[in-house]
């Protein structure tokens, strides 16, 4: 009974990888449609992200059912209780990932991106993907350094979220104002996908330690610059 009871809790594991590869692709795959005003491609985003969805649902079946028939204490109570948050942050990433997509069908056959944005948001996909994939190895290894540097890498993210805003606030915009909201929401999507892997990484954080990971980011000094550099 213990070992099929710690079947299920890996199983629970390996759905939540395989949740964060998906949304990791799709995040990819939706960033090409709205550059390329790909419409076979933002479709096929948005209708794979039902696949998520059940994943979700079939997680929370599973870890319900483990917390009524095995009343897990401890560690055990824990990775149950995180993995359910763990799989709705993925499921949102999926969400945004979809809203990127339907931006760029709305647009069909008209692109949404400016020509002079494109290179921002190309890498603003680019880094979302890496960061969930990221997320997906923290799952795996439990690697709580790992885990700790998302929310270091995520500040690239907010940086190119700025870069938007400030060619938005620039005089010399000139692609009108739905084209601004398309831009402003994008930026937002992308911005909020991060943080999700973010989160992510923190809930394995708290999975293998016990302790938030805002606390233990606090006890981490700057590293010392070289000197001379």
């Amino acid at each position: 009974m213990r070992d099929a009871y710690h079947e299920e809790l890996d199983s629970i594991g390996d759905g939540l990888v395989e949740m964060a590869r998906l949304v990791g692709s799709a995040i990819g795959r939706a960033t090409t449609a709205i550059l390329d005003s790909d419409l076979k491609l933002a479709e096929a985003v948005i209708e794979a992200d039902q696949k998520v969805d059940d994943l979700q649902h079939e997680l929370e079946a599973r870890a319900i059912t483990l917390l009524a028939r095995q009343q897990p204490v401890a560690t055990d109570l824990r990775i149950v209780v995180t993995s359910l948050r763990m799989s709705a942050d993925l499921e949102r990433s999926g969400d945004l990932a979809q809203h990127v997509a339907k931006l760029a069908r709305l647009r069909y056959p008209e692109r949404a991106v400016p020509h002079d944005l494109h290179a921002t948001i190309l890498e603003m996909g680019q880094l979302a993907q890496r960061l969930m994939a990221k997320a997906a190895e923290v799952i795996i290894t439990k690697d709580v350094d790992l885990a700790l540097q998302l929310e270091q890498d995520d500040d690239a993210m907010d940086l190119l979220h700025r870069t938007l805003f400030q060619h938005l606030m620039d005089d010399r915009w000139k692609h009108g104002i739905e084209t601004a909201v398309d831009v402003t929401l994008l930026g937002r999507y992308y911005e909020r996908y991060a943080d999700h892997a973010v989160a992510v990484a923190k809930r394995v954080v708290y999975l293998v330690t016990g302790e938030h990971a805002d606390d233990r980011q606090s006890d981490i000094q700057p590293a010392t610059q070289v000197e001379g550099a």
